[in-house]
Protein backbone atom coordinates (compact mmCIF):
# COMPACT_ATOMS: atom_id res chain seq x y z
CA UNK A 1 0.00 0.00 0.00
CA UNK A 2 1.15 2.91 -0.63
CA UNK A 3 2.29 5.99 1.49
CA UNK A 4 0.77 9.56 2.00
CA UNK A 5 3.81 12.35 1.97
CA UNK A 6 2.44 13.78 5.71
CA UNK A 7 5.61 14.55 7.86
CA UNK A 8 9.57 14.22 7.42
CA UNK A 9 9.12 10.59 7.69
CA UNK A 10 7.94 10.03 4.70
CA UNK A 11 10.58 13.46 3.02
CA UNK A 12 13.51 11.47 4.26
CA UNK A 13 12.30 8.29 2.43
CA UNK A 14 11.49 10.10 -1.07
CA UNK A 15 14.61 12.05 -0.87
CA UNK A 16 16.70 8.78 -0.37
CA UNK A 17 15.00 6.68 -2.48
CA UNK A 18 15.20 9.02 -5.68
CA UNK A 19 19.08 9.52 -4.82
CA UNK A 20 19.60 6.03 -4.30
CA UNK A 21 17.87 5.99 -8.12
CA UNK A 22 19.53 8.88 -9.32
CA UNK A 23 23.35 7.38 -8.36
CA UNK A 24 22.69 4.15 -10.08
CA UNK A 25 21.39 5.76 -13.53
CA UNK A 26 24.25 5.64 -16.55
CA UNK A 27 23.47 9.42 -17.63
CA UNK A 28 22.62 11.52 -14.05
CA UNK A 29 24.26 8.82 -11.71
CA UNK A 30 28.07 10.22 -12.71
CA UNK A 31 27.03 13.75 -12.77
CA UNK A 32 25.88 13.15 -9.26
CA UNK A 33 28.69 11.60 -7.91
CA UNK A 34 31.69 13.98 -9.59
CA UNK A 35 29.85 17.25 -7.89
CA UNK A 36 28.98 15.35 -4.36
CA UNK A 37 31.66 13.39 -3.99
CA UNK A 38 31.80 12.05 -0.69
CA UNK A 39 28.95 14.73 0.58
CA UNK A 40 26.10 12.41 0.11
CA UNK A 41 24.99 13.45 3.97
CA UNK A 42 24.90 17.26 3.72
CA UNK A 43 23.44 17.07 0.43
CA UNK A 44 20.64 14.51 1.54
CA UNK A 45 19.92 16.43 4.81
CA UNK A 46 19.71 19.24 2.85
CA UNK A 47 17.10 18.00 0.41
CA UNK A 48 15.02 16.64 3.35
CA UNK A 49 14.64 20.50 4.63
CA UNK A 50 14.66 21.82 0.38
CA UNK A 51 11.46 19.16 -0.04
CA UNK A 52 10.06 19.70 3.75
CA UNK A 53 9.81 23.30 3.10
CA UNK A 54 8.22 22.69 -0.45
CA UNK A 55 5.40 20.14 0.55
CA UNK A 56 5.29 20.15 4.27
CA UNK A 57 5.65 23.87 5.23
CA UNK A 58 8.34 23.07 7.35
CA UNK A 59 10.05 26.28 6.35
CA UNK A 60 13.65 24.89 7.28
CA UNK A 61 15.05 25.12 3.69
CA UNK A 62 17.25 28.84 3.47
CA UNK A 63 19.49 29.04 0.02
CA UNK A 64 19.58 29.04 -3.66
CA UNK A 65 18.52 25.91 -5.29
CA UNK A 66 19.62 26.60 -9.21
CA UNK A 67 23.44 28.17 -8.32
CA UNK A 68 25.07 24.63 -7.84
CA UNK A 69 23.51 23.80 -11.12
CA UNK A 70 25.24 26.50 -12.93
CA UNK A 71 28.50 24.76 -13.81
CA UNK A 72 27.15 21.43 -14.15
CA UNK A 73 27.71 19.79 -17.69
CA UNK A 74 23.62 19.27 -17.77
CA UNK A 75 21.10 19.80 -20.54
CA UNK A 76 17.61 19.51 -21.18
CA UNK A 77 17.69 15.37 -21.64
CA UNK A 78 19.56 15.41 -18.21
CA UNK A 79 16.59 17.49 -16.81
CA UNK A 80 13.82 15.78 -18.44
CA UNK A 81 15.54 12.34 -17.27
CA UNK A 82 15.61 13.64 -13.53
CA UNK A 83 12.19 14.44 -13.57
CA UNK A 84 11.39 10.96 -15.33
CA UNK A 85 13.09 9.17 -12.06
CA UNK A 86 11.53 11.35 -9.56
CA UNK A 87 7.87 10.96 -10.82
CA UNK A 88 8.50 7.37 -11.06
CA UNK A 89 10.08 7.55 -7.28
CA UNK A 90 6.85 9.80 -6.43
CA UNK A 91 4.69 6.54 -8.15
CA UNK A 92 5.93 3.86 -6.97
CA UNK A 93 6.30 5.19 -2.77
CA UNK A 94 3.51 7.57 -2.75
CA UNK A 95 0.09 8.42 -3.58
CA UNK A 96 -2.52 12.08 -2.51
CA UNK A 97 -2.48 15.48 -3.10
CA UNK A 98 0.99 15.83 -1.41
CA UNK A 99 2.36 13.38 -4.00
CA UNK A 100 0.77 15.19 -6.78
CA UNK A 101 2.37 18.69 -5.25
CA UNK A 102 5.58 16.92 -5.70
CA UNK A 103 5.59 15.59 -9.15
CA UNK A 104 4.21 19.46 -10.34
CA UNK A 105 6.80 21.22 -7.99
CA UNK A 106 9.52 19.09 -9.59
CA UNK A 107 8.24 19.27 -13.57
CA UNK A 108 8.10 23.37 -12.62
CA UNK A 109 11.56 23.22 -11.07
CA UNK A 110 12.97 21.25 -14.19
CA UNK A 111 11.40 23.44 -16.89
CA UNK A 112 12.73 26.20 -14.87
CA UNK A 113 16.12 25.03 -14.23
CA UNK A 114 16.30 23.97 -17.79
CA UNK A 115 15.73 27.62 -19.27
CA UNK A 116 17.75 29.14 -17.28
CA UNK A 117 20.53 27.37 -17.64
CA UNK A 118 20.12 27.37 -21.72
CA UNK A 119 19.70 30.76 -21.51
CA UNK A 120 23.48 31.22 -18.93
CA UNK A 121 25.21 28.79 -21.66
CA UNK A 122 23.93 30.73 -24.35
CA UNK A 123 25.06 34.52 -22.89
CA UNK A 124 28.43 32.53 -22.29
Amino acid sequence: MKKQIQSQEEIQLMVNTFYANVRKDELLGPIFEKQIEDRWPEHLAKMYKFWGSILLGENSYSGHPFAPHVKLPIQKEHFQHWLEIFTSTIDELFEGEVAAEAKNRAKIMAALFESKKAYLDKMG
